[in-house]
């Protein structure tokens, strides 16, 4: 209310600045006193001529000047001033006080927010909150499944940011609709497999499990599907067999896979070593190779390899590779042989040395 009584004041007084002028009639400034003193002018000077105390020429000459502002104020005077019709200054007024406050109003309820409460100052002073965004988001694209629950893509859609804030259960429920209005694929089955073990704490459950080896029997290349069943082999205490389907995933995947690393990690958390990287040429020969010639192909890379890092012994990474690939082989005499050498090539610098250990205390071999 006192927001109202506030524009109300400052409507009367826009008004009140429309009408003042107004009020104030025209009236002439001259009331003719201006001819009276030019009359009594010619007046004296025909007495000081009587006088004697100014010439006949001087006389003359003052009268013209006289007679001619007499002339022209007598013209002013009979000129109507400029004065205001009461009919158009009655118009102004009615407009001013009916008009401007509809303009007013009508301007102010489409653009204005006469419903918004206040904003206190401790509220604007506090940081915003980021998430909020994305929460409104969130908030009314379920306002849309609520009334449209078969839309498979807005599914498909709020699924992922469920799961990226953290709302497991209800991402579970968003893919399992994906699924249902989307139709089966890998990487659905894979996605619900994760938000299930993601709602148990990251523990694979045998029902995200069974979602993953879903994905798996849809396509046998599904990253994720196949690495959370290594995670699952490793919590069960299975670290063999997570051993082999990660280092499966690392034989099959390009050298610049982003989910390389992390599959490397854990092969080497559960105690395994990852296969030398091969190239993507190599990788498409090596497809319709018999396992005798691939492990040949294998074998001569490995030797290619040795032979390259007794010429130039100051690649830590390539030693690495080396100790990995006759471990993957099962020659850990090789690999300890690989071992000393790498240490005697770096031996004279202390930075690759150190890196060299470090990369070795992840093969099971003394660091």
């Amino acid at each position: 209310m006192t927001l109202w009584s506030v524009f109300a004041l400052m409507t009367a007084a826009a008004i009140f600045a429309v009408l003042w002028p107004l009020s104030r009639s025209g009236q002439p400034q001259n009331d003719g006193s201006e001819t009276a003193v030019y009359k009594d002018q010619l007046s004296e000077i025909d007495r000081d001529v009587a006088t004697g105390l100014i010439g006949a020429s001087e006389a003359g000459a003052a009268r013209v000047e006289i007679s001619r502002r007499l002339l022209a104020a007598a013209d002013h005077q009979r000129d109507p001033p400029i004065a205001s019709s009461l009919k158009l200054r009655r118009s102004v007024a009615v407009l001013a006080l009916v008009g401007l406050p509809i303009v007013a109003v009508a301007l102010y309820l489409p653009l204005g927010s006469p419903r918004l409460g206040d904003f206190p100052l401790a509220e604007r002073t506090r940081a915003p909150n980021v998430a909020q965004p994305l929460d409104n988001l969130v908030a009314q694209v379920e306002a849309h499944l609520e009334k449209n629950p078969t839309d498979g893509r807005g599914w498909s859609v709020l699924a992922p940011v469920l799961a990226r804030l953290g709302r497991y259960d209800d991402a579970v429920r968003a893919f399992r609709n994906s699924i249902t209005y989307n139709g089966d694929s890998a990487d659905r089955r894979a996605d619900l497999g994760e938000a299930l073990a993601g709602a148990a704490g990251g523990v694979v459950t045998s029902e995200a499990k069974a979602e993953f080896e879903r994905a798996v029997a849809l396509n046998a290349d599904e990253v994720k599907a196949s690495y959370f069943l290594g995670l699952a082999a490793e919590q069960d205490g299975r670290s063999a067999e997570a051993a082999s389907i990660w280092r499966a995933m690392l034989a099959k995947a390009p050298a610049d896979a982003p989910w390389r690393p992390l599959v490397q990690a854990a092969l080497a958390r559960v105690g395994g070593a990852a296969a030398p990287t091969l190239s993507d040429d190599a990788m498409a020969a090596a497809k319709g190779m018999s396992e005798t010639d691939r492990g040949a192909m294998i074998r001569g890379m490995v030797e290619r390899l040795a032979s390259r890092l007794k010429q130039n012994g100051d690649d830590v990474e390539g030693w690495l590779r080396l100790v990995r690939a006759y471990m993957v082989m099962g020659d850990r005499d090789k690999a300890r042989s690989a071992l000393v050498d790498a240490r005697q090539a770096v031996a004279n610098d202390a930075e690759r040395l150190r890196q060299l250990n470090e990369g070795l205390k992840n093969l099971g071999l003394d660091g």
